[in-house]
């Protein structure tokens, strides 16, 4: 099982205020987010507040002023607002994150802080979720959006650690599926949707999980224990691996939260879904198996482990010996590449040939196979030093994850491994198991602890987590380092571990368990078997002075007393070469043998070499083999023994005999002694002087040779110094990488804001446009220099406009205006006086419009130049003059209404259309029984033909005086009445009716 801390406890005694009683939704996005963002919050319901906080990141620009904040809220009921340092959360609203800050939440509270990371290196949607998952734990919720890189992916972890819920934009759905892609890569992601379906899953999620009371259900009840003991079978049969001896609380918070996840009210009904859905079986082993790590956790531990422990392992080793390490519980692998880093350090400070050997295991094969990749987010450079980083990864090229090195993943073995049933690695040096134990029941920590004392060899180290002790295990431990959980093993002489291995490992024999030895007698010292005993002593006693080298003489291991041999070379002391430091008479023979035996891969010896040792010379044996196998074979070049052996007293004695005179003396006893005497001087010293001349060459040849080897070191370390530049500046160009990643991203969140603001702009002035065409008003647009800048397409028939016409001036272009020629200089007028002007004008068509100039003003209050618009008054001017000429024949109504003669009105058919009230006084018909009569009905019938040819004359708009006439009335009666008749004439000049003045009179007749 993956390691994983526990709830941390306080540290100091400040009270922690309790939970919010309401569920805080962490919202993270970056390039492509927007539309994700408005899609969610489009499917909230409408009108019921969900009951949850939501706290929104995106990846902004620094410099660039959001507009988030009213983008978001045309899509929401609840209340969006951008984040002020120290705000409280409070339900049904949405908090957005202010541009070039980072933010975290503490006891209920937004907390903004300055970015402490270079741009291309921030994190703020990680760092917003882990302040989430430590301060809410199970009301913490996650949701990754839409971006590039792996913003979010520890943050997503730490949430599921403290028990919360996470989902995830699913990447078919997402403009970039970066972010996504890489919080999926955990595993521990609980829903993978689109965006629009997210917000009916959330509250349906929250109203399980935080809608009922709290269940009284415990771990210790019957029937919640036989449920667990379903589900262990269950996952036994399943995954082959037994959760039965694991701490149950910490099994069943987690089982909680896969019921919430599912909408499953009692564990009883959990075990029958599990038994239906084998997936669930593996979802619940995978949540089982959540582990919190990563690189160098917790610092503190780390550091003592770099200064105390890490050195001890290599001390008493010798040369090309093994450094075993294992990591039991490794999780997705940062722990045990930590390790590895820190063993790769301390190699290259030692500069002694080592083989480093860290095996990994954890019993979830997800987790193997990730750090197997050795491929880790690009949020790893929170916990990795820079130079680290540097030395020990590679960004991938598009920036958003880091790969381990070659060199350090070789001293790597991953494998899934199950440390209760598995058997352990032996003989190692080192055991980190960190954050495991925490799980486990007190049995089974035991156990493990035994079992761990049988793979460490003495002396070994033991690596726990900050919250786990090595228990009652005080006779296999001893503590080095208390606070950074460090333990030494001890020696078990009352063999107290093999009771414990019996349920691990078969039966162990004899040669595998170390024999225990009197106390006081060295038992912690490694035991020695009689062979490497006996081997021990014979080589102190009969072996030669001999030395290890390569190919070019350099000394790797001495054996013995080599003082009468070799002595230090002058100069600065750096690696021992052996050819330097042999004495005189030594180095010829030595680098002569030593070349042949490097070319031809085979012993070379040489006899009777005469070394000068203090003012004598010593005769030795001289023989080089190569050395075959063993750690040679790791390294760049081979391996030689050069073995120095003292030669025996008979040859010694033979050899420094001097060379015998006889053939002289014989010469000379044939008489031809002078000659020859000087024929043997003359080659004696031709060859002392051929002598003398080859080792002045090698002389030369060695110093040659030395310069040049000085120079190509020198040129080395210019290369390398070169190397260091290149590499320096690649990792500026990673920088700047990043930080242009970075920048793309913001620029992509700034440009889908002003694609938003565009598209809004372009709404408003298609309204516009819309809205003036519609009002039929003619409008223009001009700046400053009177150049025209827009105009509707009412204003073209005024002034006749087309649209080559914008930018030119207006007094450019011919206008339908009658009488009217000051239209530049009124609108000079307005620009300099600020003053509207009015007039109303005229065109050729007969229309006429009111004329108005205004200044145009921007938000700022700023002019900018003028707007003159044109409004068509023809009907109004019209319905003015009619509503003139009915009010004068209103005044004339209200005289005939008052006047005291018979007023009427006749049709030219002589239907009466008017009756005044001297008319009804004068005759005694109503108005309304007059309206129904005709005129003949009021005419005598000896008068009516004169009344038709009166009504004739009238026809042809003549007007006739006064004259004498007869009328009946309503009671039959005959008044002698003085009439005077008028022609109504209408617009076209024809007579429509005839109106009457009657009022009485004399009796014509009489008169006559």
């Amino acid at each position: 099982m993956t390691g994983q801390d526990p709830s941390p406890a306080p540290t100091q005694a400040v009270p922690t205020p309790p939970p919010s009683s309401f569920p805080i939704v962490g919202i993270g996005a970056s390039a492509g987010g927007l539309a994700a963002i408005e899609a969610f919050f489009s499917g909230m319901p409408a009108d019921v507040d969900p009951g949850m906080a939501f706290v929104l990141v995106q990846h902004l620009d620094p410099d660039h002023k959001s507009i988030l904040t009213e983008l978001i809220q045309r899509t929401t009921r609840m209340k969006v607002s951008e984040v002020k340092d120290g705000m409280p959360v409070q339900p049904n609203c949405v908090y957005i994150i202010p541009p070039n800050r980072d933010m975290a939440f503490l006891n209920g509270t937004l907390q903004l802080l300055e970015p402490a990371a270079p741009r291309g290196h921030r994190l703020p949607i990680d760092f917003l979720f882990r302040s989430l998952a430590l301060d809410q734990h199970e009301h913490a919720i996650g949701i990754v959006l839409s971006g590039t890189g792996s913003d979010g992916t520890l943050g997503v972890r730490a949430i599921k650690i403290d028990g919360g819920m996470v989902m995830v934009q699913s990447p078919a759905s997402c403009e970039f599926d970066g972010m996504p892609q890489s919080a999926l890569a955990t595993g521990l992601v609980d829903y993978e949707l689109p965006p629009a379906e997210m917000a009916p899953q959330l509250i349906a999620y929250v109203t399980h999980a935080f809608g009922h009371p709290p269940q009284s259900a415990t771990v210790a009840e019957p029937h919640t224990e036989n449920a667990l003991k379903k589900i262990f079978v269950l996952l036994r049969s399943q995954t082959g691996h037994d959760f039965s001896q694991y701490k149950p609380n910490t099994i069943y918070r987690r089982i909680e939260r896969r019921m919430a996840v599912h909408q499953i009210d009692g564990i009883g009904g959990y075990v029958k879904y599990l038994q239906q859905t084998p997936a669930e079986v593996q979802a619940l082993f995978n949540d089982l198996l959540i582990g919190v790590t990563n690189f160098f956790r917790d610092p503190d531990a780390f550091a003592v482990l770099e200064s105390q422990v890490i050195p001890k392992l290599f001390e008493g080793k010798p040369t090309g010996s093994a450094v075993r390490v294992w990591c039991a519980g490794c999780s997705t692998g940062e722990e045990a590449y930590s390790i590895a880093i820190l063993l790769q350090e301390r190699l290259e400070t030692l500069k002694v040939s080592y083989r480093v050997q860290v095996f990994a295991t954890d019993i979830d094969s997800r987790a193997i196979a990730v750090a197997r990749a050795g491929l880790y987010p690009g949020s790893i450079a929170d916990d990795i030093s820079p130079e680290r980083l540097a030395r020990f990864f590679t960004a991938e090229p598009d920036g958003s994850a880091y790969r381990i090195h070659k060199n350090i993943r070789d001293l790597l073995v991953f494998s899934e491994q199950d440390v209760i049933k598995d058997p352990p690695f032996s003989k190692l040096d080192l055991i980190s198991c960190r954050n495991l134990l925490i799980y486990l029941g007190p049995e089974l920590q035991k156990k493990l602890i035994s079992l761990f004392h049988y793979a460490l060899q003495p002396g070994g180290v033991l690596f726990l987590g900050t919250s786990e002790t090595a228990g009652e295990a005080g006779g296999l431990f001893a503590v080095l380092q208390r606070k950074a959980k460090i333990y030494q093993r001890k020696e078990d002489f009352q063999g107290a571990q093999r009771a414990a291995l019996g349920r691990f490992l078969p039966p162990l024999t004899d040669q595998d368990i170390t024999r225990p030895v009197a106390p006081g007698k060295g038992a912690q010292l490694p035991k020695l078997s009689l062979r490497e005993l006996t081997e021990q002593t014979l080589l102190q006693q009969v072996a030669p002075v001999a030395a290890l080298v390569n190919g070019h003489g350099d000394i790797l291991y001495l054996h013995g007393r080599t003082g009468l041999y070799l002595e230090p070379a002058p100069g600065e002391a750096g690696i021992n070469n052996i050819l330097k430091m042999a004495r005189e008479g030594l180095r010829r023979d030595l680098t002569t043998t030593l070349h042949k035996a490097a070319t031809s891969r085979d012993t070379v010896r040489a006899s009777g070499v005469r070394v000068k040792t203090n003012g004598h010379f010593t005769l030795v044996n001289l023989s080089i083999c190569p050395v075959a196998g063993g750690p040679a074979a790791a390294l760049e070049s081979p391996l030689f023994l050069v073995m120095l052996e003292k030669a025996p007293d008979a040859n010694a004695a033979e050899s420094k005999s001097p060379p015998a005179p006889a053939t002289l003396p014989a010469i000379s006893a044939a008489g031809g002694s002078d000659k020859l005497r000087s024929d043997a001087s003359a080659q004696i010293a031709e060859l002392n002087e051929e002598l003398q001349a080859k080792e002045e060459y090698l002389h030369a040849a060695n110093e040659e040779l030395e310069t040049t080897n000085e120079e190509l070191k020198s040129s080395n370390e210019e290369m390398q110094s070169v190397n260091e530049e290149l590499q320096s500046t690649n990792e500026e160009l990673e920088t700047s990488k990043e930080e242009m990643q970075s920048i793309n991203e913001e620029l992509s969140t700034v440009n889908t804001e002003l694609q938003t603001k565009v598209s809004d702009l372009s709404r408003a002035n298609n309204d516009m446009n819309n809205l003036l065409a519609g009002t039929g008003i003619g409008t223009i647009f001009v700046d400053h220099a009177l150049r025209i800048l827009r105009f509707t397409p009412a204003a073209s028939q005024i002034i006749n406009l087309i649209l080559s016409d914008v930018g030119r001036p207006v007094a450019h272009i011919v206008s339908n205006m009658v009488g009217y020629n000051t239209l530049v200089e009124d609108l000079q007028a307005v620009l300099k006086t600020l003053i509207p002007k009015e007039v109303e004008v005229q065109t050729t068509d007969a229309k006429t419009y009111t004329l108005r100039i205004l200044p145009y003003r921007t938000l700022d209050n700023v002019i900018e130049g003028a707007v003159i618009t044109f409004v068509e008054i023809t009907e109004v001017k019209r319905t003015r003059a009619a509503l003139h000429k009915t009010n004068e024949l209103l005044r004339l109504a209200v005289v005939v209404r008052d006047a005291h003669d018979a007023i009427t009105v006749q049709d030219l058919s002589g239907r009466i259309i008017a009756w005044n009230p001297g008319a009804e006084r004068l005759y005694g018909w109503s108005e309304l029984e007059a309206l129904q009569m005709n005129v003949r009905t009021r005419i005598p019938a000896e008068l009516q033909e004169e009344a038709l040819a009166q009504v004739h004359l009238l026809s042809q708009a003549q007007t006739l005086a006064p004259y004498p006439t007869r009328r009946l009335t309503k009671d039959g009666r005959v008044l002698n009445v003085l009439l005077t008749a008028t022609a109504l004439l209408d617009e076209a000049g024809q007579v429509y009716a005839i109106a009457t003045t009657e009022r009485p009179g004399d009796d014509p007749v009489a008169k006559g």
